[in-house]
């Protein structure tokens, strides 16, 4: 839902290819595949499953360790930061990096699209016209791959248990207002969701476009802040009895963070499709601008010199 719903917003300055009724769908189905290739192996998994979470508590810790912001500038020097804690990785989460990692992804894969789509209409590079319509075909093809990989993780993002210690039930933390122990992760973003969340409502609560005029790795420690610190009305509403069957009040938090999601999902495809305007790509790399000023011929650094 939260990939469908910001694929049906994304403005016009955007490729129309991504705009299609089948480009929504297939951004929508892609959403599911960080769940869909979980069990692939020992090996994939323990590298890929912590890559869906982040443990953060009240004083703004991972799992009482590190400072969760800001940012580390890469996920080793996060992780060494876990080990001084005693913590890895694998119980901590690294979603915060998941998120940018995509991102940038899909800023490298819209700057080859912008690359290929001006090579393709240059008639002075008319001679590989015929590969750069065929490569510009692949990369719409993992541009959508990339934006269904990233609409997992910013959905993930946007369902506060997901970005909390209180993860399933509050766990051994002090606990004076007795919140449950018991496993509310799957009720809420499955059953809540499966029985009364329609798709209609939290399309129509998508948000306008919004800037943060930062880095991508601020905004996503913003991001993640903002859903950990509902973990505490979560709970509150768990126990004012919000999540069960029937309860209006479950399905609209479920709406309304899933469109959350969405809004978070169409802000920063509308950024990446902005800062892949001032790339580079290939080997040897080339300007994005240079290529669409016709001042370079993109193929060999595309191709590959070697």
């Amino acid at each position: 839902m939260a990939g469908e719903a910001a694929a049906r917003v994304l403005p016009k300055e955007l490729p129309a290819f991504l705009r299609t009724p089948a480009a929504v769908r297939d951004i929508g189905e892609l959403s599911r595949e960080p769940d869909r290739s979980k069990g692939s192996g020992r090996i994939h998994d323990h590298d890929r499953n912590a890559a869906h979470f982040v443990d953060i508590d009240e004083k703004g810790r991972v799992l009482g360790g590190p400072p969760f912001a800001p940012l580390q500038a890469t996920r080793n020097d996060y992780e060494t930061a876990l080990r001084e804690h005693g913590l890895d990785a694998a119980k901590a989460g690294y979603l915060q990096f998941a998120i940018v990692d995509r991102y940038q992804q899909l800023v490298t894969d819209f700057a080859y699209w912008r690359v290929l789509k001006a090579a393709e209409a240059n008639p002075a590079w008319r001679k590989n016209r015929a590969w750069f319509k065929a490569d510009r075909l692949r990369r719409e093809g993992l541009i959508l791959h990339t934006l269904g990989e990233l609409s997992h993780y910013v959905a993930d993002g946007a369902q506060p248990l997901h970005a909390s210690v209180h993860f399933n039930g509050w766990g051994d933390y002090p606990n004076p207002q007795g919140f449950t122990q018991a496993r509310i992760h799957g009720p809420f973003e499955e059953d809540v969701v499966k029985a009364g969340v329609d798709p209609a409502a939290v399309a129509a609560k998508v948000a306008p476009f919004r800037s943060c005029g930062c880095a991508i790795e601020q905004r996503v420690v913003d991001y993640l802040m903002g859903s950990m610190r509902l973990t505490v009305p979560l709970y509150e509403l768990e126990k004012a009895g919000g999540l069960k069957p029937g309860d209006p009040r479950g399905a609209a938090l479920a709406s309304e963070r899933i469109a959350v999601g969405a809004s978070e999902l169409r802000d920063l495809v509308v950024e990446a499709w902005a800062d892949s305007a001032k790339h580079k790509v290939g080997w040897r790399p080339v300007a994005v601008q240079d290529v669409l000023a016709g001042k370079v011929d993109p193929y060999p650094a595309l191709y590959g010199l070697d």
